[in-house]
This record gives C-alpha cells, structure tokens and sequence, in this order.
C-alpha cells in the first residue's frame, strides 16, 4: 500500500514539502507548486505503477552500463577492484 510521502514524491519529486503523519492534513508546502487534496488522493492510485516504472528504468540504466562495460571487456568486479563499482 502507497504512503502519502510516496505519493508526494511522484507528484513533487524535487521536494518543497513536508508531512506530519500520512494523511493530507499533515501536508505543508513550503518550496513547490501546491496540489489539490484530489490530486493527493487519486495519487495512491497511480503510485505502485511510477515505482515500477522507476524500478524498470533503474534496471535498464544497470543494463546499458553493462553492456557498455561487456563492450570494453570489462565486469562490474572490475570496477569494483578499481574502486569504482558500488553494489
């Protein structure tokens, strides 16, 4: 089940608000355009399908460096011996 701060953050992902709690009542905007409480609300609906979104173009960014790495002869161990690599 999506959290209101989930929700904030698809619809304001450069931040500009707080929540107290996990519910619209406890949103402030301090430094971003303000959305309607229907928009926070119809914003649970649609936030499992922007996290599986965001997670597909994750893997796809790890598959192209990849790849890029295969083209040099290289793996993800080698950058991490170089100190280059993280996970």
């Amino acid at each position: 089940m999506a959290t209101a701060s989930e929700v904030l953050t698809m619809l304001r992902p450069n931040g500009g608000w707080v929540i107290v709690g996990d519910s619209w009542e406890g949103v402030s905007f301090i430094e971003a355009q303000p959305i309607s409480k229907e928009e926070f609300e119809a914003g649970f609906a649609k936030v499992d399908a922007w996290k599986a979104e965001q997670e597909a173009a994750a893997a796809a960014k790890k598959a192209a460096a990849e790849a890029k790495l295969a083209a040099l002869g290289l793996t993800s161990d080698d950058l991490k011996a170089l100190g280059l690599g993280g996970n």
